[in-house]
């Protein structure tokens, strides 16, 4: 049983007043487990027909699904590794799927890392417009990177500033913002009771000043109209209600609006934070009443007369450089690019997102699809366009089961032998190695041996 702190749970009986026993049993029974299927790499039909494990649908996910994490180990799994899913706790998933997010648009995830909701809001852009991951840890934005890599996005700007920065050169630029703010994380006391450690430490008042700080500026980078979703995975009010009270006190061309509803979903309650009647359209996902952990979501939009003055800077000026020999391994490939939104840096060869604007002095990990180095008289692709090709997208593909061994020596970086009648129409030069259809990275072929060239810090140990 978990030790919850005395004061906590003060407040909580006080809030919940007759929930409170159920929500206390609720610490009682064990956390559940969930994957969020990559719908741009495939369909939630397909991946139940495949799944190597038990998996059971999450009700108000549209592509959410638990899993048993007493028996089944995903992240080992090569589909894993293919970026077919994301490991996330199912109501952790809820912010980004009641985002809406049409292709084409400005996307900023404010707080991103490690990547679980900065991963579903780029398949949603599918490609188009620009999806802006920030963290102002570098460490944890280099796993952020990671995961929107593996991902398959294609259309990435990583980046680790603080929202002062960011707001400075984004004013008013944003079509869809997603806060998840950094937060106490009283409702992820029975994913990881070590979060109780750090809220002992800290506190609701240290994690609310935070708040404070960073919600103007993500007010100030949306565009006149867009939306702003705002959450947390903490219960109390301070972190909450109270948050948004402010915020539309503060700001009056801010609304809350409707977020698409659940059975169990709570509204937000007014009487917590001054009694404005519109915080019943927050929600509040509650353990004793979800099979999942404690969040809370606030969607609002702008209205059109906001009188901040847009970012007016013009595009990056693309110098595609020497990349003849990129459009030679393009023949293979099967993608509509447009050369204009190629840069070359140095020998890396980029693929600029369409709606990024000049950003010199910005501290970023990645601005564009990395599509690989151009080296002399060749094209070395990348890890990263790798992970963004679909299935049917190249024609130079080696492609084993599953369960096939050299799948999990091809992910630890060891060379593998195939036969001829596995190698199909090809017979040597680079090839891209996939597990069922789904690539994992790129390899060299040479008389039946695949020279490994899986990138090395991904390699299973």
């Amino acid at each position: 049983m978990i030790q919850l702190p005395v004061t906590f749970e003060e407040r909580m009986r006080e809030l919940l007043s007759d929930e409170y026993d159920r929500f206390c049993e609720s610490y009682e029974n064990p956390r559940m487990y969930g994957l969020r299927v990559n719908t741009g790499k495939i369909t939630c039909s397909r991946f139940e027909r495949i799944a190597p494990f038990e998996i059971k649908k999450i009700p108000w996910i549209s592509n959410g699904y638990y899993y048993d994490g007493d028996k089944a180990q995903p992240a080992k799994h090569p589909y894993y590794h293919a970026g077919l899913y994301y490991l996330q706790e199912p109501s952790a998933m809820t912010p980004a799927d009641r985002l809406d997010i049409e292709p084409g648009e400005a996307v900023l995830d404010l707080c991103a890392a490690p990547g679980g909701k900065a991963t579903e809001l780029g398949v949603k852009l599918n490609g188009c417009g620009v999806l802006v991951a920030n963290d102002i840890s570098s460490s944890r934005a280099k796993a952020l990177l990671k995961n929107i890599e593996l991902f398959g996005i294609r259309n990435p700007f990583v980046v680790s500033e603080t929202p002062a920065k960011l707001a400075s050169y984004f004013p008013g630029f944003f079509d869809k913002i997603l806060l998840d703010a950094p937060c106490s994380g009283e409702g992820m006391f029975r994913k990881d009771a070590s979060v109780i450690k750090n809220y002992q430490s800290c506190g609701v008042d240290y994690y609310a000043k935070i708040q404070r700080d960073i919600i103007p500026y993500a007010v100030r980078m949306l565009a006149p109209g867009g939306k702003l979703l705002y959450s947390t995975c903490t219960f109390s009010p301070k972190e909450n209600e109270c948050q948004i009270e402010w915020l539309l006190s503060a700001y009056p061309e801010m609304k809350l609006i409707d977020i698409d509803g659940y059975e169990g979903f709570d509204a937000g309650h007014p009487d917590w934070a001054g009694g404005n009647p519109t915080l019943r359209k927050c929600v509040h996902i509650w353990p004793h009443r979800m099979d999942g952990e404690g969040h809370f979501l606030a969607l609002l939009q702008k209205d059109m007369s906001d009188t901040y003055d847009t970012y007016g800077g013009g595009m990056n000026s693309v110098n595609s450089g020497d990349s003849e020999y990129f459009f030679e391994f393009a023949k293979d490939l099967n993608w509509d690019v447009d050369s204009r939104r190629l840069e070359l840096r140095g020998e890396r060869l980029y693929y600029m997102p369409e709606r990024l604007y000049k950003l010199s002095g910005m501290r970023f990990l990645r601005n564009g699809l990395l599509l690989g180095e151009c080296r002399k008289k060749r094209f070395e692709p990348s890890q990263a366009l790798a992970m963004a090709i679909k299935p049917g997208e190249y024609s130079r593909v080696i492609s084993l089961s599953q369960d096939d061994i050299r799948v999990v020596k091809y992910l630890k970086g060891e060379t593998i032998s195939v036969s001829a009648g596995e190698t199909g129409d090809t017979v040597k030069g680079l090839i891209l190695f996939c597990v069922d259809g789904y690539p994992l990275g790129w390899g060299k072929l040479n008389n039946g041996i695949i020279k490994n060239k899986y990138h090395q810090g991904w390699r299973l140990m």
